[in-house]
Protein backbone atom coordinates (compact mmCIF):
# COMPACT_ATOMS: atom_id res chain seq x y z
CA UNK A 1 0.00 0.00 0.00
CA UNK A 2 1.29 3.42 -0.94
CA UNK A 3 2.34 5.88 1.71
CA UNK A 4 -0.25 8.33 3.00
CA UNK A 5 -0.04 11.64 1.15
CA UNK A 6 -0.81 14.60 3.43
CA UNK A 7 -0.45 18.18 2.31
CA UNK A 8 0.89 20.58 4.93
CA UNK A 9 1.38 24.30 5.30
CA UNK A 10 -2.20 25.54 4.85
CA UNK A 11 -3.37 27.47 7.87
CA UNK A 12 -6.95 27.71 9.08
CA UNK A 13 -6.87 31.47 8.43
CA UNK A 14 -5.61 31.04 4.86
CA UNK A 15 -8.23 28.41 4.08
CA UNK A 16 -11.14 30.39 5.47
CA UNK A 17 -10.03 33.53 3.66
CA UNK A 18 -10.04 31.62 0.39
CA UNK A 19 -13.40 29.97 1.10
CA UNK A 20 -15.13 33.25 1.88
CA UNK A 21 -13.58 35.03 -1.08
CA UNK A 22 -14.86 32.32 -3.43
CA UNK A 23 -14.10 32.84 -7.09
CA UNK A 24 -13.27 30.46 -9.88
CA UNK A 25 -10.59 28.62 -7.96
CA UNK A 26 -12.91 27.80 -5.07
CA UNK A 27 -15.51 26.14 -7.28
CA UNK A 28 -13.56 25.14 -10.35
CA UNK A 29 -15.30 21.78 -10.55
CA UNK A 30 -18.71 22.97 -9.55
CA UNK A 31 -20.72 24.31 -12.46
CA UNK A 32 -22.24 23.03 -15.65
CA UNK A 33 -20.29 25.49 -17.80
CA UNK A 34 -18.56 24.31 -20.98
CA UNK A 35 -15.00 23.21 -20.58
CA UNK A 36 -15.40 21.40 -17.26
CA UNK A 37 -14.25 18.14 -18.77
CA UNK A 38 -15.33 15.37 -21.11
CA UNK A 39 -17.98 12.81 -20.20
CA UNK A 40 -15.24 10.58 -18.83
CA UNK A 41 -11.52 10.15 -19.19
CA UNK A 42 -10.11 7.49 -21.46
CA UNK A 43 -7.90 4.88 -19.84
CA UNK A 44 -4.59 6.56 -18.96
CA UNK A 45 -1.43 5.19 -20.48
CA UNK A 46 0.04 5.28 -16.98
CA UNK A 47 -1.62 5.12 -13.58
CA UNK A 48 -0.09 7.26 -10.84
CA UNK A 49 -1.84 5.41 -7.99
CA UNK A 50 -3.49 1.99 -7.85
CA UNK A 51 -5.92 0.53 -5.35
CA UNK A 52 -8.84 -1.91 -5.18
CA UNK A 53 -11.48 0.58 -4.04
CA UNK A 54 -11.20 4.30 -4.69
CA UNK A 55 -13.33 6.48 -2.38
CA UNK A 56 -14.06 10.06 -3.41
CA UNK A 57 -14.69 12.24 -0.35
CA UNK A 58 -13.67 11.84 3.29
CA UNK A 59 -16.79 12.70 5.23
CA UNK A 60 -18.82 10.26 7.29
CA UNK A 61 -20.02 8.22 4.31
CA UNK A 62 -16.61 8.07 2.65
CA UNK A 63 -14.95 7.05 5.90
CA UNK A 64 -17.50 4.29 6.56
CA UNK A 65 -17.11 3.00 3.00
CA UNK A 66 -13.31 3.01 3.29
CA UNK A 67 -13.39 1.13 6.60
CA UNK A 68 -15.82 -1.52 5.37
CA UNK A 69 -13.98 -2.04 2.06
CA UNK A 70 -10.68 -2.41 3.92
CA UNK A 71 -12.15 -4.89 6.40
CA UNK A 72 -13.52 -6.90 3.46
CA UNK A 73 -9.95 -7.42 2.28
CA UNK A 74 -9.60 -4.65 -0.29
CA UNK A 75 -6.93 -1.99 -0.52
CA UNK A 76 -8.44 1.49 -0.33
CA UNK A 77 -7.43 5.00 -1.38
CA UNK A 78 -9.37 8.15 -0.49
CA UNK A 79 -9.31 11.43 -2.42
CA UNK A 80 -10.34 14.45 -0.33
CA UNK A 81 -10.88 17.98 -1.58
CA UNK A 82 -10.06 19.91 1.59
CA UNK A 83 -6.68 20.43 3.29
CA UNK A 84 -6.06 18.20 6.27
CA UNK A 85 -5.57 21.17 8.60
CA UNK A 86 -9.02 22.56 7.80
CA UNK A 87 -10.83 19.39 6.87
CA UNK A 88 -14.34 20.31 8.00
CA UNK A 89 -16.96 18.07 6.45
CA UNK A 90 -20.69 18.32 7.14
CA UNK A 91 -20.27 15.24 9.33
CA UNK A 92 -17.72 16.98 11.52
CA UNK A 93 -19.67 20.25 11.65
CA UNK A 94 -22.96 18.56 12.56
CA UNK A 95 -24.64 18.13 15.92
CA UNK A 96 -23.64 14.48 16.19
CA UNK A 97 -27.20 13.10 16.25
CA UNK A 98 -27.69 9.65 14.73
CA UNK A 99 -30.18 6.78 14.84
CA UNK A 100 -29.56 3.36 16.33
CA UNK A 101 -32.86 1.53 16.96
CA UNK A 102 -32.99 -1.00 19.76
CA UNK A 103 -31.86 -4.37 18.32
CA UNK A 104 -34.71 -6.07 20.21
CA UNK A 105 -37.30 -4.11 18.25
CA UNK A 106 -39.43 -5.63 15.51
CA UNK A 107 -37.34 -5.69 12.33
CA UNK A 108 -40.33 -5.67 9.98
CA UNK A 109 -41.72 -2.69 11.88
CA UNK A 110 -38.39 -0.91 11.52
CA UNK A 111 -38.42 -1.59 7.78
CA UNK A 112 -41.91 -0.09 7.44
CA UNK A 113 -40.94 2.98 9.45
CA UNK A 114 -37.84 3.49 7.30
CA UNK A 115 -39.82 3.06 4.08
CA UNK A 116 -42.27 5.71 5.23
CA UNK A 117 -39.40 8.17 5.81
CA UNK A 118 -37.62 7.31 2.59
CA UNK A 119 -40.54 7.23 0.16
CA UNK A 120 -43.93 6.98 1.85
CA UNK A 121 -45.86 4.66 -0.46
CA UNK A 122 -46.85 2.60 2.60
CA UNK A 123 -48.76 5.60 3.98
CA UNK A 124 -52.46 5.32 3.03
CA UNK A 125 -52.93 9.09 2.60
CA UNK A 126 -50.04 9.51 0.15
CA UNK A 127 -50.75 9.64 -3.60
CA UNK A 128 -47.46 8.03 -4.62
CA UNK A 129 -44.05 7.21 -3.26
CA UNK A 130 -41.04 9.44 -3.71
CA UNK A 131 -38.77 6.61 -4.88
CA UNK A 132 -40.91 3.44 -4.94
CA UNK A 133 -38.55 1.60 -7.30
CA UNK A 134 -35.80 1.38 -4.67
CA UNK A 135 -37.48 2.11 -1.32
CA UNK A 136 -38.10 -1.49 -0.26
CA UNK A 137 -34.45 -2.42 -0.58
CA UNK A 138 -33.32 0.77 1.12
CA UNK A 139 -35.66 0.13 4.05
CA UNK A 140 -34.51 -3.49 4.36
CA UNK A 141 -30.89 -2.35 4.50
CA UNK A 142 -31.74 0.25 7.15
CA UNK A 143 -33.57 -2.35 9.23
CA UNK A 144 -30.54 -4.63 9.08
CA UNK A 145 -27.71 -2.20 9.80
CA UNK A 146 -29.12 0.83 11.67
CA UNK A 147 -29.56 -1.14 14.95
CA UNK A 148 -25.83 -1.94 14.78
CA UNK A 149 -24.69 1.69 14.69
CA UNK A 150 -23.79 2.26 18.32
CA UNK A 151 -22.02 -1.07 18.66
CA UNK A 152 -20.19 -0.61 15.35
CA UNK A 153 -18.85 2.79 16.37
CA UNK A 154 -17.80 1.49 19.79
CA UNK A 155 -16.01 -1.37 18.08
CA UNK A 156 -14.10 1.17 16.00
CA UNK A 157 -13.25 3.22 19.08
CA UNK A 158 -13.81 1.90 22.62
CA UNK A 159 -13.82 5.49 23.94
CA UNK A 160 -16.87 6.40 21.87
CA UNK A 161 -19.91 7.28 23.98
CA UNK A 162 -23.51 8.31 23.36
CA UNK A 163 -26.25 10.24 25.12
CA UNK A 164 -29.86 9.06 24.51
CA UNK A 165 -31.90 11.71 22.73
CA UNK A 166 -35.28 10.51 21.51
CA UNK A 167 -37.40 8.02 19.62
CA UNK A 168 -39.49 8.00 16.45
CA UNK A 169 -40.17 11.55 15.25
CA UNK A 170 -43.23 10.36 13.28
CA UNK A 171 -45.37 8.42 15.78
CA UNK A 172 -48.20 7.94 13.26
CA UNK A 173 -45.94 6.13 10.79
CA UNK A 174 -46.24 2.34 10.58
CA UNK A 175 -43.76 0.61 12.86
CA UNK A 176 -42.96 3.71 14.92
CA UNK A 177 -43.60 2.03 18.28
CA UNK A 178 -42.82 -1.60 17.53
CA UNK A 179 -39.45 -0.75 15.97
CA UNK A 180 -38.18 0.70 19.27
CA UNK A 181 -36.66 3.56 17.36
CA UNK A 182 -33.83 5.35 19.18
CA UNK A 183 -31.65 8.36 18.49
CA UNK A 184 -28.43 9.40 20.23
CA UNK A 185 -25.92 12.23 20.39
CA UNK A 186 -22.29 11.25 19.86
CA UNK A 187 -19.89 12.25 22.61
CA UNK A 188 -16.89 11.14 24.65
CA UNK A 189 -16.64 10.89 28.42
CA UNK A 190 -15.54 14.10 30.04
CA UNK A 191 -16.99 17.61 29.99
CA UNK A 192 -16.80 19.54 26.73
CA UNK A 193 -16.83 23.29 26.36
CA UNK A 194 -19.76 24.07 24.01
CA UNK A 195 -18.32 27.47 23.11
CA UNK A 196 -14.99 26.24 21.77
CA UNK A 197 -14.44 24.26 18.54
CA UNK A 198 -12.79 21.01 19.54
CA UNK A 199 -10.80 19.93 16.50
CA UNK A 200 -7.49 20.23 18.32
CA UNK A 201 -8.74 19.37 21.81
CA UNK A 202 -8.01 16.04 23.51
CA UNK A 203 -10.37 13.21 22.64
CA UNK A 204 -12.04 13.37 26.04
CA UNK A 205 -13.18 16.91 25.25
CA UNK A 206 -14.93 16.06 21.98
CA UNK A 207 -18.66 15.86 21.48
CA UNK A 208 -21.30 16.11 18.75
CA UNK A 209 -20.11 15.84 15.15
CA UNK A 210 -16.50 15.98 16.28
CA UNK A 211 -16.95 12.85 18.37
CA UNK A 212 -18.88 11.06 15.65
CA UNK A 213 -16.25 11.71 13.00
CA UNK A 214 -13.35 11.15 15.38
CA UNK A 215 -14.34 7.50 15.72
CA UNK A 216 -14.42 7.09 11.94
CA UNK A 217 -11.27 9.11 11.26
CA UNK A 218 -9.36 7.20 13.92
CA UNK A 219 -10.45 3.88 12.42
CA UNK A 220 -9.25 4.96 8.98
CA UNK A 221 -5.91 5.97 10.49
CA UNK A 222 -5.49 2.70 12.40
CA UNK A 223 -6.05 0.80 9.17
CA UNK A 224 -3.43 2.96 7.44
CA UNK A 225 -5.83 3.81 4.64
CA UNK A 226 -4.13 6.58 2.63
CA UNK A 227 -6.02 9.87 2.29
CA UNK A 228 -4.85 12.31 -0.37
CA UNK A 229 -5.86 15.70 1.04
CA UNK A 230 -6.19 18.75 -1.22
CA UNK A 231 -6.77 16.34 -4.10
CA UNK A 232 -10.37 16.46 -5.33
CA UNK A 233 -11.54 14.08 -8.01
CA UNK A 234 -12.02 15.93 -11.29
CA UNK A 235 -13.62 13.22 -13.42
CA UNK A 236 -14.26 9.51 -13.55
CA UNK A 237 -12.40 7.04 -15.74
CA UNK A 238 -14.62 4.56 -17.59
CA UNK A 239 -13.59 1.65 -19.79
CA UNK A 240 -15.16 0.62 -23.09
CA UNK A 241 -17.57 -1.67 -21.22
CA UNK A 242 -19.01 1.27 -19.31
CA UNK A 243 -17.38 0.32 -16.01
CA UNK A 244 -15.90 2.81 -13.54
CA UNK A 245 -12.23 1.90 -13.29
CA UNK A 246 -10.79 4.96 -11.58
CA UNK A 247 -10.74 8.72 -11.38
CA UNK A 248 -8.52 11.64 -12.22
CA UNK A 249 -7.59 13.72 -9.18
CA UNK A 250 -6.23 17.23 -9.22
CA UNK A 251 -3.57 18.30 -6.74
CA UNK A 252 -3.27 21.72 -5.10
CA UNK A 253 -0.66 22.80 -7.66
CA UNK A 254 -2.89 21.83 -10.58
CA UNK A 255 -1.30 18.50 -11.48
CA UNK A 256 -3.56 15.65 -12.52
CA UNK A 257 -3.04 12.20 -11.03
CA UNK A 258 -4.62 9.08 -12.48
CA UNK A 259 -5.96 6.78 -9.76
CA UNK A 260 -6.78 3.22 -10.80
CA UNK A 261 -9.58 1.35 -9.01
CA UNK A 262 -9.20 -2.36 -9.68
CA UNK A 263 -12.59 -3.19 -8.15
CA UNK A 264 -14.79 -0.09 -7.87
CA UNK A 265 -15.21 3.63 -7.19
CA UNK A 266 -17.37 5.07 -4.38
CA UNK A 267 -18.66 8.66 -4.74
CA UNK A 268 -19.22 10.31 -1.34
CA UNK A 269 -18.39 13.94 -2.07
CA UNK A 270 -21.41 15.58 -0.43
CA UNK A 271 -24.18 17.75 -1.79
CA UNK A 272 -24.40 20.92 -3.86
CA UNK A 273 -24.94 23.54 -1.16
CA UNK A 274 -22.37 25.89 -2.71
CA UNK A 275 -22.96 25.22 -6.39
CA UNK A 276 -24.79 28.20 -7.87
CA UNK A 277 -25.91 26.46 -11.06
CA UNK A 278 -27.25 23.40 -9.27
CA UNK A 279 -29.08 25.53 -6.73
CA UNK A 280 -30.79 27.41 -9.53
CA UNK A 281 -31.64 24.17 -11.32
CA UNK A 282 -32.91 22.17 -8.35
CA UNK A 283 -34.01 24.27 -5.37
CA UNK A 284 -37.47 25.78 -5.06
CA UNK A 285 -37.86 29.55 -5.17
CA UNK A 286 -34.91 31.90 -5.61
CA UNK A 287 -32.22 29.24 -5.45
CA UNK A 288 -29.22 31.54 -5.01
CA UNK A 289 -30.38 34.68 -3.20
CA UNK A 290 -33.22 33.00 -1.32
CA UNK A 291 -31.22 30.13 0.20
CA UNK A 292 -28.27 29.62 2.54
CA UNK A 293 -26.53 26.67 4.18
CA UNK A 294 -24.55 26.32 7.38
CA UNK A 295 -22.39 23.32 6.54
CA UNK A 296 -19.05 23.15 4.80
CA UNK A 297 -18.43 25.49 1.86
CA UNK A 298 -16.52 22.64 0.16
CA UNK A 299 -19.74 20.96 -0.97
CA UNK A 300 -20.06 22.15 -4.56
CA UNK A 301 -21.75 19.20 -6.23
CA UNK A 302 -18.56 17.80 -7.75
CA UNK A 303 -19.63 14.16 -7.47
CA UNK A 304 -23.06 14.84 -8.96
CA UNK A 305 -21.48 16.50 -11.97
CA UNK A 306 -19.00 13.66 -12.45
CA UNK A 307 -21.76 11.06 -12.21
CA UNK A 308 -24.03 12.89 -14.66
CA UNK A 309 -21.24 12.96 -17.21
CA UNK A 310 -21.04 9.16 -17.21
CA UNK A 311 -24.81 8.66 -17.53
CA UNK A 312 -26.06 8.63 -13.93
CA UNK A 313 -29.65 9.55 -13.23
CA UNK A 314 -30.99 11.79 -10.48
CA UNK A 315 -33.64 11.24 -7.81
CA UNK A 316 -35.53 14.11 -6.18
CA UNK A 317 -32.63 16.46 -6.76
CA UNK A 318 -34.37 19.40 -5.09
CA UNK A 319 -34.69 17.81 -1.66
CA UNK A 320 -32.96 19.50 1.28
CA UNK A 321 -32.89 19.32 5.07
CA UNK A 322 -33.88 22.93 5.58
CA UNK A 323 -35.97 25.50 7.43
CA UNK A 324 -35.32 29.26 7.66
CA UNK A 325 -31.95 30.43 8.95
CA UNK A 326 -29.88 33.56 9.31
CA UNK A 327 -27.41 34.20 6.49
CA UNK A 328 -24.62 36.75 6.68
CA UNK A 329 -23.18 38.78 3.77
CA UNK A 330 -19.96 36.78 3.66
CA UNK A 331 -19.95 35.44 0.14
CA UNK A 332 -18.76 32.21 -1.45
CA UNK A 333 -18.98 32.61 -5.22
CA UNK A 334 -21.93 34.98 -4.78
CA UNK A 335 -23.74 32.87 -2.16
CA UNK A 336 -24.26 33.89 1.47
CA UNK A 337 -22.93 31.72 4.29
CA UNK A 338 -25.66 30.46 6.59
CA UNK A 339 -25.63 30.36 10.39
CA UNK A 340 -27.43 27.72 12.45
CA UNK A 341 -30.32 29.56 14.12
CA UNK A 342 -31.93 27.35 16.75
CA UNK A 343 -32.84 30.51 18.67
CA UNK A 344 -35.74 31.08 16.27
CA UNK A 345 -39.03 30.49 18.07
CA UNK A 346 -37.85 31.44 21.54
CA UNK A 347 -39.63 33.95 23.74
CA UNK A 348 -39.68 37.65 22.87
CA UNK A 349 -39.40 37.04 19.13
CA UNK A 350 -41.50 36.40 16.04
CA UNK A 351 -40.94 35.55 12.37
CA UNK A 352 -42.67 37.59 9.68
CA UNK A 353 -42.76 37.80 5.89
CA UNK A 354 -41.42 40.70 3.83
CA UNK A 355 -44.60 42.69 4.43
CA UNK A 356 -44.67 42.38 8.23
CA UNK A 357 -47.08 39.47 8.76
CA UNK A 358 -46.62 36.27 10.72
CA UNK A 359 -47.41 33.19 8.65
CA UNK A 360 -46.74 30.14 10.88
CA UNK A 361 -46.02 29.02 14.41
CA UNK A 362 -42.40 29.92 15.04
CA UNK A 363 -41.86 26.76 17.09
CA UNK A 364 -42.39 24.68 13.94
CA UNK A 365 -39.21 26.22 12.53
CA UNK A 366 -36.90 24.64 15.09
CA UNK A 367 -38.90 21.62 16.32
CA UNK A 368 -38.00 18.15 15.08
CA UNK A 369 -39.19 16.97 12.61
CA UNK A 370 -40.89 20.03 11.06
CA UNK A 371 -37.65 22.02 11.11
CA UNK A 372 -36.25 19.86 8.32
CA UNK A 373 -38.91 20.72 5.75
CA UNK A 374 -40.20 24.07 6.96
CA UNK A 375 -38.42 25.58 3.95
CA UNK A 376 -41.50 24.66 1.92
CA UNK A 377 -43.35 27.38 3.83
CA UNK A 378 -40.55 29.84 3.16
CA UNK A 379 -40.53 29.37 -0.62
CA UNK A 380 -44.27 29.56 -1.23
CA UNK A 381 -45.16 31.63 -4.29
CA UNK A 382 -47.89 34.29 -4.22
CA UNK A 383 -49.76 33.57 -7.48
CA UNK A 384 -51.51 36.94 -7.49
CA UNK A 385 -48.60 39.26 -6.66
CA UNK A 386 -46.11 36.98 -8.44
CA UNK A 387 -43.58 37.25 -5.64
CA UNK A 388 -42.04 35.02 -2.99
CA UNK A 389 -43.26 37.01 0.03
CA UNK A 390 -41.22 34.98 2.52
CA UNK A 391 -37.86 35.15 0.70
CA UNK A 392 -36.43 36.29 2.98
CA UNK A 393 -38.47 36.14 6.14
CA UNK A 394 -37.51 38.34 9.11
CA UNK A 395 -36.96 37.63 12.76
CA UNK A 396 -38.10 40.46 15.03
CA UNK A 397 -37.08 40.54 18.69
CA UNK A 398 -36.42 42.87 21.62
CA UNK A 399 -33.73 43.57 24.16
CA UNK A 400 -34.93 40.82 26.51
CA UNK A 401 -34.23 38.27 23.80
CA UNK A 402 -30.96 39.94 22.81
CA UNK A 403 -29.44 39.83 26.28
CA UNK A 404 -30.67 36.35 27.11
CA UNK A 405 -29.75 34.37 24.01
CA UNK A 406 -26.75 33.68 21.82
CA UNK A 407 -28.37 33.62 18.41
CA UNK A 408 -26.17 30.88 16.96
CA UNK A 409 -24.26 27.94 18.39
CA UNK A 410 -20.63 28.72 19.14
CA UNK A 411 -19.59 25.07 19.34
CA UNK A 412 -20.56 23.70 15.94
CA UNK A 413 -21.56 24.68 12.41
CA UNK A 414 -20.16 27.78 10.68
CA UNK A 415 -19.66 29.87 13.82
CA UNK A 416 -18.11 26.97 15.69
CA UNK A 417 -15.56 26.25 12.96
CA UNK A 418 -14.46 29.78 12.19
CA UNK A 419 -16.31 30.42 8.96
CA UNK A 420 -18.41 33.17 10.56
CA UNK A 421 -17.22 35.34 13.48
CA UNK A 422 -19.75 35.57 16.30
CA UNK A 423 -19.66 36.72 19.91
CA UNK A 424 -21.66 35.32 22.80
CA UNK A 425 -23.52 38.62 23.29
CA UNK A 426 -24.30 38.90 19.53
CA UNK A 427 -22.89 42.42 19.48
CA UNK A 428 -20.28 41.70 16.84
CA UNK A 429 -23.13 40.95 14.42
CA UNK A 430 -24.88 44.19 15.40
CA UNK A 431 -21.73 46.23 14.81
CA UNK A 432 -21.26 44.61 11.38
CA UNK A 433 -24.85 45.46 10.45
CA UNK A 434 -25.91 41.83 10.17
CA UNK A 435 -28.48 42.45 12.89
CA UNK A 436 -30.52 45.64 12.43
CA UNK A 437 -31.44 47.63 15.52
CA UNK A 438 -33.62 50.65 16.36
CA UNK A 439 -35.21 52.27 19.40
CA UNK A 440 -38.70 52.01 17.89
CA UNK A 441 -40.48 49.55 15.64
CA UNK A 442 -41.21 52.38 13.21
CA UNK A 443 -37.52 53.11 12.76
CA UNK A 444 -36.77 49.38 12.51
CA UNK A 445 -39.25 49.14 9.63
CA UNK A 446 -37.33 51.78 7.71
CA UNK A 447 -34.07 49.90 8.20
CA UNK A 448 -35.65 46.67 6.98
CA UNK A 449 -37.06 48.43 3.93
CA UNK A 450 -33.58 49.73 3.14
CA UNK A 451 -32.14 46.21 3.21
CA UNK A 452 -31.59 45.15 -0.43
CA UNK A 453 -33.33 41.79 0.02
CA UNK A 454 -36.55 43.35 1.35
CA UNK A 455 -37.05 45.37 -1.87
CA UNK A 456 -38.88 48.11 0.06
CA UNK A 457 -41.79 45.75 0.80
CA UNK A 458 -42.04 46.06 4.58
CA UNK A 459 -45.24 47.80 5.75
CA UNK A 460 -45.00 49.64 9.06
CA UNK A 461 -48.71 49.37 9.82
CA UNK A 462 -48.67 45.62 9.20
CA UNK A 463 -45.70 45.05 11.50
CA UNK A 464 -47.29 47.21 14.21
CA UNK A 465 -50.51 45.17 14.04
CA UNK A 466 -48.57 41.90 14.03
CA UNK A 467 -46.53 42.76 17.11
CA UNK A 468 -49.62 44.06 18.87
CA UNK A 469 -51.60 40.86 18.24
CA UNK A 470 -48.65 38.73 19.27
CA UNK A 471 -48.19 40.66 22.54
CA UNK A 472 -51.88 40.20 23.30
CA UNK A 473 -51.44 36.46 22.78
CA UNK A 474 -48.58 36.53 25.25
CA UNK A 475 -50.83 38.17 27.85
CA UNK A 476 -53.51 35.55 27.23
CA UNK A 477 -50.97 32.72 27.30
CA UNK A 478 -52.37 31.33 24.04
CA UNK A 479 -51.61 31.90 20.37
CA UNK A 480 -55.02 31.56 18.72
CA UNK A 481 -53.62 32.65 15.37
CA UNK A 482 -51.01 29.94 14.77
CA UNK A 483 -50.94 27.71 17.84
CA UNK A 484 -47.41 28.52 18.94
CA UNK A 485 -46.22 26.61 22.01
CA UNK A 486 -47.39 28.55 25.10
CA UNK A 487 -44.04 28.22 26.87
CA UNK A 488 -42.43 30.18 24.03
CA UNK A 489 -44.78 33.16 24.31
CA UNK A 490 -42.92 36.22 25.56
CA UNK A 491 -43.79 39.79 24.48
CA UNK A 492 -41.76 42.04 22.20
CA UNK A 493 -41.95 45.20 24.28
CA UNK A 494 -38.50 46.14 25.56
CA UNK A 495 -36.48 48.49 23.33
CA UNK A 496 -34.24 48.58 21.48
CA UNK A 497 -35.74 46.28 18.85
CA UNK A 498 -33.84 44.07 16.44
CA UNK A 499 -34.29 42.27 13.12
CA UNK A 500 -32.37 40.05 10.74
CA UNK A 501 -33.30 38.23 7.51
CA UNK A 502 -34.06 34.52 7.44
CA UNK A 503 -33.52 32.45 4.30
CA UNK A 504 -34.57 28.96 3.33
CA UNK A 505 -31.71 26.68 4.26
CA UNK A 506 -30.08 24.38 6.72
CA UNK A 507 -27.23 21.90 6.95
CA UNK A 508 -27.38 20.28 3.53
CA UNK A 509 -29.09 19.19 0.36
CA UNK A 510 -30.39 15.61 0.12
CA UNK A 511 -31.26 15.10 -3.53
CA UNK A 512 -28.81 13.88 -6.10
CA UNK A 513 -27.43 10.73 -7.64
CA UNK A 514 -29.90 7.88 -8.20
CA UNK A 515 -28.87 4.75 -6.30
CA UNK A 516 -30.34 1.47 -5.10
CA UNK A 517 -30.02 -0.44 -1.84
CA UNK A 518 -26.68 -1.90 -2.93
CA UNK A 519 -25.61 1.72 -3.36
CA UNK A 520 -24.95 1.14 -7.03
CA UNK A 521 -25.22 4.34 -9.05
CA UNK A 522 -28.18 4.05 -11.44
CA UNK A 523 -28.68 5.52 -14.89
CA UNK A 524 -31.94 7.16 -15.99
CA UNK A 525 -33.47 3.72 -16.72
CA UNK A 526 -32.52 2.58 -13.19
CA UNK A 527 -29.86 0.24 -14.55
CA UNK A 528 -26.68 0.07 -12.42
CA UNK A 529 -23.50 1.63 -13.78
CA UNK A 530 -20.93 -1.14 -13.21
CA UNK A 531 -18.34 -0.66 -10.47
CA UNK A 532 -19.74 2.73 -9.42
CA UNK A 533 -21.23 3.24 -5.94
CA UNK A 534 -22.36 6.16 -3.81
CA UNK A 535 -23.32 7.08 -0.24
CA UNK A 536 -24.08 10.10 1.92
CA UNK A 537 -26.10 13.24 1.29
CA UNK A 538 -25.13 13.18 -2.40
CA UNK A 539 -27.54 10.23 -2.78
CA UNK A 540 -29.61 10.45 0.40
CA UNK A 541 -32.23 7.79 1.03
CA UNK A 542 -34.37 10.28 2.99
CA UNK A 543 -36.42 11.59 0.08
CA UNK A 544 -39.85 12.05 1.75
CA UNK A 545 -39.32 13.28 5.30
CA UNK A 546 -36.34 13.71 7.56
CA UNK A 547 -35.75 12.97 11.23
CA UNK A 548 -32.87 14.63 13.08
CA UNK A 549 -29.71 12.58 12.66
CA UNK A 550 -30.83 10.87 9.46
CA UNK A 551 -27.86 12.00 7.40
CA UNK A 552 -25.25 10.76 9.88
CA UNK A 553 -27.15 7.50 10.13
CA UNK A 554 -27.08 6.91 6.40
CA UNK A 555 -23.37 7.72 6.36
CA UNK A 556 -22.93 4.58 8.44
CA UNK A 557 -25.62 2.34 6.95
CA UNK A 558 -25.14 3.10 3.28
CA UNK A 559 -21.46 3.98 3.53
CA UNK A 560 -20.81 0.51 4.92
CA UNK A 561 -22.92 -1.11 2.22
CA UNK A 562 -21.18 0.86 -0.54
CA UNK A 563 -17.76 -0.12 0.76
CA UNK A 564 -18.69 -3.75 1.22
CA UNK A 565 -20.20 -4.12 -2.25
CA UNK A 566 -17.42 -2.17 -3.93
CA UNK A 567 -14.87 -4.54 -2.41
CA UNK A 568 -16.86 -7.59 -3.58
CA UNK A 569 -16.17 -6.87 -7.27
CA UNK A 570 -13.56 -8.99 -9.00
CA UNK A 571 -10.58 -6.96 -10.19
CA UNK A 572 -10.89 -5.97 -13.82
CA UNK A 573 -8.25 -6.88 -16.36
Amino acid sequence: MADDHREKGVTRRTFLKGAVAGGAGAVALAGFAPGTGSAASSTPSKWDRETDVLVLGFGGAGAAAAIEAHDAGATVLVLEKQPEETHYSNTRMAGGIFHSPDPTGDRNALKEYAKAMFSGENLPWKLEGEQPEVSDGLAEAWAELAPQNVDWLKKLDPDFRTVPLGSAAFPNFPGAKESKYRTYVATYTGKADPDVPTKDAPKMQKMNGEAFFAALEGAVGKRKIPVLYRTPAARLVMNDRGEAIGAIGRTADGREIACKARRAVVIATGGYEYNKEMRRAFLEGPGVKGWAFYGTTANTGDGILMALKVGAGLMKAGKAAARVILAVPMMVDGMKIGVITDSVGRSNSIVIDNYGNRYASETLITTDPSRYFFYKEAVKFDITKLVYPRCPSWMIFDQTFMTGTTITSLGLSTAGFGYVPWTKDNMDAVQKGWILTAETLETLVEKIKAHPDNRNLMEGAALGRTVGRYNESCKAGKDDEFGRAPKSLGPIDRPPFYAFPLYAGGPNTKGGIAANAKREVLDWTLKPIPRLYTAGEISSALKFVYQAGGNLTECLVFGRIAGRNAAANKPWK
